[in-house]
């Protein structure tokens, strides 16, 4: 792997303790684990006990699908945010890079006020008003945030990488970053490392997985441009192992296991 940063999602390990994960991460060669921020409070002592202990790291923290940032209740709004905040705050703790999350799955629940403004555009001018304040929060955590678009089967909203960097460059922020997801990119991205490339400025995260969501290697994508494209950027960075059910992958982890090695060796190799 030479020097790229490579993490895999917690759930992808079988454990069953933190410890246990912290030990199987540096058998396979990992430097970092991806947390997820439902039921992060009650892991953070252990994680921040464990994490640099050895040559794993705690990488990131992934917010997950939880409560709507998008909603017309501003109550669930106020519950995303605070959600969101404490991930950011935990990670700060733990020493984690950053914290990923979507902005909005599915389709619109803000209404279309066209003239004034569609629904995507109402959605944007909340959406940038809620980063203003969650980069502040960032910086005092000393952490970055990390927009990710996703594929048009789980949002309407931000699919592509320039659509996020477009969301984010106005706000002009050191701590808002956006995700390069090989996956939904594969679905998304006409060609994947020119958008790495034409994005560059904007890329602090990337999620790995082929693009079939199985482990690189079992599907359609071709790694090395992309790493290549990566190289050409400076990019350094995590690589996060997103792969099959992300947050649900424990059934799986036994076989993940079993097969990273030979994915390891097709991407590094």
């Amino acid at each position: 792997m030479s020097d790229w940063k490579v993490a895999i999602q917690e759930d992808m390990l079988p454990g069953p303790s933190l410890e246990d994960r912290f030990s199987q991460a540096s058998d396979l060669g990992l430097q970092g684990i991806e947390f997820w921020s439902e039921g992060l409070p009650e892991q953070a002592a252990d994680i921040e006990r464990l994490s640099g202990r050895g040559p794993v790291v705690a990488s990131s923290i992934n917010n997950g699908r939880r409560s709507r940032f998008l909603d017309t209740d501003p109550n669930e709004r106020k519950r995303a945010m605070a959600e969101l905040s404490e991930a950011i705050d935990i990670a700060g703790q733990i020493g984690a890079e950053g914290v990923v999350f979507v902005p909005h799955f599915f389709e619109p629940l803000l209404p279309d006020l066209s003239p004034y403004k569609t629904a995507v555009e109402l959605e944007l001018a909340l959406l940038r008003s809620q980063l203003e304040i969650l980069a502040e929060a960032a910086d005092r955590a000393k952490i970055q945030l990390f927009v990710e678009p996703v594929n048009g089967d789980e949002t309407h909203l931000l699919n592509r990488l320039d659509q996020a960097s477009s969301l984010v460059e106005p706000l002009n922020h050191r701590r808002l970053k956006i995700v390069a997801d090989l996956f939904h990119m594969a679905d998304e991205e006409a060609d994947s490392p020119t958008a790495i490339l034409e994005n560059r400025e904007h890329i602090g995260h990337v999620h790995l997985a082929d693009s079939n969501r199985k482990l690189p290697g079992l599907g359609a994508t071709d790694f090395k441009p992309i790493l290549i494209a990566l190289r050409e950027i400076g990019y350094g960075g995590w690589l996060a192992f997103e792969c099959g059910s992300p947050g649900e992958n424990q059934p799986q982890s036994e076989q993940y296991m079993a097969e990273l090695p030979d994915s390891l060796s097709r991407l590094f190799g």
